[in-house]
């Protein structure tokens, strides 16, 4: 397990300025504006890269299907549009090769319009399933306009090689909840891109659940555009046997007075399973009053797993009201298993309800009732299928 990073500088920044977020230095939407990864470089030096299947050099052809299917009150608009539609690529510029790539080859986009002042009275569904094997490209746009209030729900399934770019525009004084399932086929490919921008006294919340595919790797990245701007993280993964599975987070403090909760919880099971969280958080040159925390928490049930986890935080301001993170990968916690067991309760009974325990602290949180019945139902699943159901 890799040691968390910590950098502190300071620097003097004029009055009145706003800083360039990081999210759009160094980006760029031509995709041979970034070099072809060999695996040493750190943003990809956890990845195994023969399991991309081709989505980092660039070379892959759309000869994928996917299908997207949408649900959506009355109140909200769902469009799908050509890419040449100028709403799209306003918010981001893609941050590694594979987002440009993804970019510069979906065909349609799928757009989830909030409108300002609305409260939407049911979630939005976004489904896309693989039904052909092969490369396909996605590109998803949801804008929460001015104090509006939303849950969108991202949901992948079938197998593809698939990769997407979601932007999401959280507007002034604007609530969105995003929930993204990531409940591929065992054979799946996936890379994602998540970027988000947050407004003044705007509020993001976004829910992270990774259970399917071979590979998937998922990068959400946030930044702000106001002061107040409050976004969580939060995300659940159970990785099994062969199974990869990786996050890494990013949060910009490039305004004053923001906020950000980052909490991560996973567990790996079975030969080969191998779990990465990257969690970043930059609290920007001349900010002042930013509240940032970050947790990565991850239960290795059985032998010949790896997880790694790293933390980083970056400091460039002295006018800070909280920073910190933590993270924590072992096997359960004998004093939990002790409690119940001197209660009576056997053994097997006993790992099994600490583990449920582990997730249900989370999926609770989802605010979608059909949801949070479906996620825990699939936890079970592989517990049974590891064979720790008790």
């Amino acid at each position: 397990m890799a040691s968390p990073n910590i950098e502190t500088k300071a620097h003097s920044h004029g009055a009145g300025e706003i800083p360039i977020s990081k999210l759009d230095v160094h980006g760029s939407f031509d995709v041979d504006d970034f070099p072809v990864p060999g695996g040493r470089e750190e943003e990809w030096r956890f990845t195994p890269l023969r399991r991309l299947r081709g989505l980092h050099d660039g070379r892959n052809i759309a000869d994928g299907v996917v299908k997207v299917e949408t649900e959506a009150p009355a109140e909200v608009t769902v469009e799908t549009v050509d890419r040449g539609d100028a709403r799209l690529g306003t918010s981001f510029l893609p941050t590694d090769r594979v987002s440009a790539l993804a970019y510069s080859a979906f065909a349609q986009a799928t757009v989830v319009t909030v409108p300002k002042e609305t409260e939407a009275s049911a979630p939005v569904f976004v489904r896309t399933t693989g039904v052909e094997r092969g490369d396909a490209y996605g590109h998803v746009l949801v804008r929460a306009e001015r104090h509006s209030s939303a849950t969108v729900v991202l949901e992948y399934a079938g197998s593809s090689v698939y990769a997407d770019n979601v932007e999401f525009v959280v507007e002034d004084g604007a609530r969105l909840t995003v929930i993204s399932l990531q409940d591929w086929e065992r054979d799946a490919t996936q890379v994602s891109h998540h970027y988000t921008k947050v407004g003044r006294d705007a509020r993001f919340r976004s829910f992270v659940v990774t259970l399917g595919g071979d590979l998937v790797r998922l990068s959400p990245k946030v930044g702000y555009t106001g002061p107040g701007g409050d976004a969580e993280l939060h995300g659940l993964y159970f990785t099994g046997p062969g199974q990869h599975h990786e996050h890494r987070s990013l949060i910009d403090h490039n305004v004053s007075k923001t906020r950000s909760r980052v909490e991560y919880k996973g567990a790996l099971s079975g030969d080969d399973a191998h779990a990465v969280w990257i969690g970043d958080v930059i609290i920007g040159e001349g900010t002042e009053g930013t509240d940032s925390y970050e947790h990565n928490r991850n239960l290795v049930l059985t032998d010949n797993t790896r997880v790694d986890s790293v933390p980083n935080l970056e400091i460039f301001t002295g006018e800070v009201e909280g920073a910190g993170h933590a993270s924590a990968s072992g096997r359960l916690d004998d004093i939990h298993l002790f409690y119940l067991q001197s209660r009576g309760i056997p053994a097997d009974e006993a790992r099994r309800l600490v583990i449920r325990g582990f997730f249900a602290e989370l999926i609770n949180r989802i605010e979608v009732p059909e949801l949070r019945e479906r996620i825990m139902d699939e936890v079970e699943e592989k517990l049974q299928e590891q064979g720790l159901d008790g």
